[in-house]
């Protein structure tokens, strides 16, 4: 197995920082300094004012060989940051606005909204500053491990243990709500466990594709799917007017508050929030993307695009379908359809659901298979041993998702527990960190006022990202115990109808 750790960039692309030749190291400082003479590989940093190379050195690994990774065009890179984004998680806004208040879900929206573009400028920007990094890992090992190659190793391992949890859990999920569609749309046609091992093998196949590049394609179609879905939810529930198909009494009115109605508990809060932070954070799978670009300068294009359609989706279906539906919105929004409403708009949810995964398993895959052969022939080259492996690295991560999605009887509740270990740390706590790295020695002492402003920003998200670890651990361990209470726990490999 080749050393793991980012690689020093030139001359030598593929040998760690740590093991690297002082000559080498030279070189290393240079690009990120801007010593190179070639203008196509170097930028102006506004926050610095310093020139920082952008692009591995023309024959790295990631342009070399049979398969050239780095292809990809901006254009893709929005297909699939709207792939990432544009879900099915929205239609859960609905929700956390009746649990939060219209106020109180348009500020919890707004806010790590914010919070999360500015992160991920960060990010981005720190990418670009460590060209040879291929995923997040990377970025761990450079932000917690710089100078020091046994705590790169550990915070390396560490980010490399949450990214394959998190990714994998999400495909999990993918799997399990692919069973949930076909038993919605065709009032359980057989055994729920069956279904989704029909879900998994499809979505198997649809990530044998090896770039990023060609799975944007399908990117395309998810958000599309996916937008026609939302799009019908809305029309449906006007259609309806104020009478939720799941009201439970039989003379109601629909109440709105501006913010979290009375007897609302800090646990169902909370977890209305980290809802909302699960939807917007998804930072894991930016340096994947970025490694590919053609050109990663123009990544901010597609994050702002992506960033803008996401403001104006979440508010348009939280505002509306609470308005419609008041204390009676759930997640998903469909469950307030009528049946045949439901049905219709459910449907074109399925294509968004196996191809979110696929990205999703994509991104594991890719850090698998560089851990494996990064360095050799197989990792950029058409060979037996490379597709071999790659297929089993893809087949093998779905068939644990899968488990994981049947074989854990909390498992919704079980997602809230992995949003709060994960996306404090990609969502806010790494960023923070990366700025103060990036900008150590300039923080506060002789600094102008923009300057100051992002490093008192940088320690509010840095809280910010502990506050969401700290109190959402507590909020999603409660929440599973209230669920076995309660008795909304089912049984694991179940044949039973999951049907919405």
């Amino acid at each position: 197995m080749s050393n793991p750790l980012p690689q020093a960039i030139a001359p030598l692309p593929h040998k760690p920082i740590a093991e690297a030749t002082m000559e080498e190291k030279k070189a290393f400082a240079d690009s990120a300094s801007g010593s190179s003479d070639d203008p196509k590989i170097d930028i102006d940093d506004p926050e610095k004012g310093a020139r920082i190379k952008t692009v591995p050195a023309e024959g790295s690994i990631m342009e070399s060989g049979e398969i050239v990774y780095r292809t990809m065009s901006w254009q893709k890179c929005c297909a699939l940051l709207l792939c990432e984004y544009v879900c099915l998680a929205i239609l859960a806004f609905p929700s956390a606005f009746a649990t939060l208040g219209m106020a109180g879900g348009l500020l919890a929206t707004f806010f790590f909204g914010l919070v999360t573009l500015y992160t991920s400028v960060t990010l981005w920007k720190y990418c670009l500053r460590h060209p040879d990094a291929l995923h997040i890992a990377d970025i761990g090992a450079h932000i917690f491990g710089r100078g020091n190659a046994t705590r790169a190793r550990i915070a390396y391992e560490l980010t490399a243990a949450a990214l394959c949890i998190n990714n994998i859990m999400i495909m999990g999920l993918h799997t399990l709500t692919g069973s949930k569609i076909i038993n919605t749309l065709a009032a359980h046609p057989t055994c729920s466990v069956g279904l989704s091992i029909a879900v998994a093998g499809i979505c198997i196949i649809m990530t044998l594709p090896r770039k990023l590049d060609h799975v944007a394609w399908m990117g395309v179609a998810s958000a599309a799917s996916m937008f026609i879905s939302i799009l019908l939810v809305l029309i449906f529930s006007g259609i309806q007017g104020k009478h939720p198909a799941n009201a439970t009494e039989e003379n109601y009115t629909i109440t709105i508050t501006a913010f979290a109605p009375k007897g609302t508990t800090f646990v169902q809060g909370f977890n209305a929030m980290l809802n909302i932070i699960f939807t917007w954070v998804g930072q894991c799978l930016y340096p994947s993307m970025i490694a590919e670009l053609r050109d990663p300068r123009e990544f901010g294009k597609a994050l702002y695009v992506v960033t803008a359609v996401e403001f104006v989706l979440f508010s348009v279906v939280g505002i509306t379908v609470y308005a419609l539906t008041g204390q009676f919105a759930g997640a998903p929004a469909v469950i307030t359809l009528k049946p045949v409403f439901k049905k219709i708009a459910f449907a074109f949810v399925f294509p968004t659901t196996v191809i979110i995964g696929v990205l999703y398993a994509s991104v594991v895959a890719k850090y698998v298979f560089a851990r494996l052969f990064i360095g050799s022939r197989h990792y950029n080259n058409h060979t037996v041993l490379g597709w071999v492996a790659w297929s089993s690295i893809v087949a093998v991560t779905w068939v644990i998702g899968w488990i994981i999605g049947e074989g854990v009887p909390f498992f919704g509740d079980l997602l809230s527990l992995m949003s709060a270990l994960f996306d404090g740390w990609f969502g806010a706590l790494f960023w923070a960190v990366a700025y103060a790295e990036v900008n150590h020695g300039q923080l506060w002492v002789g600094q102008g006022l923009n300057r100051k402003a992002q490093t008192v920003l940088n320690v509010v998200i840095f809280f910010s990202g502990l506050f969401i670890f700290g109190p959402g651990l507590y909020t999603s361990v409660q929440a599973i115990i209230n669920s076995y209470s309660l008795g909304y726990v089912k049984s694991p490999f179940t044949c039973a109808n999951n049907g919405l």
